[in-house]
Parts: C-alpha cells; structure tokens; sequence
C-alpha cells in the first residue's frame, strides 16, 4: 500500500491550482501527527465522534486513566462497566459502541495491524461492522493511522467548510459537490482534506 508523504503531496497541490497553493503557502508545510493501528486508535476516533476537538480530547484523558498506565486495550476494556466508561463522560452510544470494538477485536474479526495490508475500500468494510462505526470514523482511521495518500471524507463538515473558503462556494459544499471539487486531486486528497481543516484556523482559531 501507498503511504502518505504530506510534504511531497502538498507541493503536487499547489502545482495543480492556484487556489489550493494559496492555502499552502498560507498554512505552510503539512505537520501531522500519526498514531499506530491499535485498538486505543480505532476507539479514540469513536470518542471523538460529533465532538469538538478540546471537549473530545478532555474526555478521551478522562477515559484513558481508567487503565493501567492510562493504555486502553480491548481486554481491560472488557473488565470496565458500563457505568465506569460513562463516567469518563462517554455517551452511552460511544460506549456500547467501544465495547463492540473491544468484542471484534478480542474475537478476531478485526485485527488492527491486518489493516495495513488491506485496500482502503476494505479497511472500512471491516471497521464499519462495528457498532458506532461509521464512513467518518473509518476514514479518520485511514488518515491518522495507516497513513493512506488519498483518502477523502466528504462526510465531515470540516473538509466541504474548507472547501467553501478555498474555492469560494456561494454555500458549504454537500457531499456530492465535494466529491467533484476533488476529483481534479485524486492520489494527493488526503493532504488536501489537512489543507481544508488548516484553513478554517487561518481566521477562526484552532480547530
């Protein structure tokens, strides 16, 4: 599988429209953390769910001091309650949701570091089976994890309100119109989403 090289990406960017290297030579070079494919990833990106990134990262501490050495596997998550999970301040949904993740994990049907070797297509085939899992959360898992070039979430109003400013769209592009504002990156979309979430800080403050 390809892996995601944001600074080679980014000039290939600029390279193709005008508009989009206005945003990189405004934001400057991508900085992206990464994380492995684990459990405490593919759970992280279901507590981060509908979440600002602040209150989920408040909530997500929360959680992760209710394990051993704060590291969240699906066997201790297993061991938790319900109602300890929920005490982190997780919505009954998330929970449930990362407990079905602990149960695939533990049983095999998922095996995060499987995931490397799979296509895109069948990383989120496999994540969506999970309760709570959806499109979103398998994309974010492909970004920030297995570090795929061109993976494009459509689906999250952060990338089509990046759109909107970059490419001046009278209204915030509906999932459709952002396929097609994409289509012309195809191979480099995944560094243009980062550009698209950067942009929205450039007068707004962090995301």
């Amino acid at each position: 599988m390809r892996v995601w090289r944001p600074e080679s990406c980014a000039a290939a960017l600029a390279a193709r429209d005008s508009r989009v290297a206005a945003i990189v030579e405004a934001v400057g070079a991508p900085a992206i953390r990464t994380r492995p494919s684990t459990f405490e990833a593919i759970a992280r990106s279901i507590a981060y769910q509908q979440l600002t990134g602040k209150a989920a990262g408040t909530i997500w501490g929360r959680a992760l001091d209710l394990f051993p050495d704060r590291r969240a596997t699906a066997e201790a998550t297993l061991a938790l309650s319900e109602a300890k999970l929920r005490s982190a301040g997780l919505s009954r949904a998330k929970v449930l949701a990362i407990r079905d993740l602990a149960a695939h994990i533990q049983d095999g049907r998922v095996k995060p570091r499987a995931l490397w070797r799979m296509s895109d297509e069948e990383v989120i085939a496999t994540l969506v089976q999970v309760r709570g899992i959806g499109p979103w959360s398998a994309h974010m898992h492909l970004v920030f994890s297995l570090r795929r070039p061109d993976v494009w979430p459509t689906g999250d109003l952060g990338v089509r309100k990046g759109l909107q400013r970059i490419f001046k769209t009278r209204a915030t592009p509906d999932a459709a119109r952002s396929e097609r504002l994409g289509r012309p990156f195809a191979g480099h979309r995944t560094t243009l989403a980062w550009y698209c979430w950067r942009s929205l800080e450039l007068s707004s403050g962090a995301r």
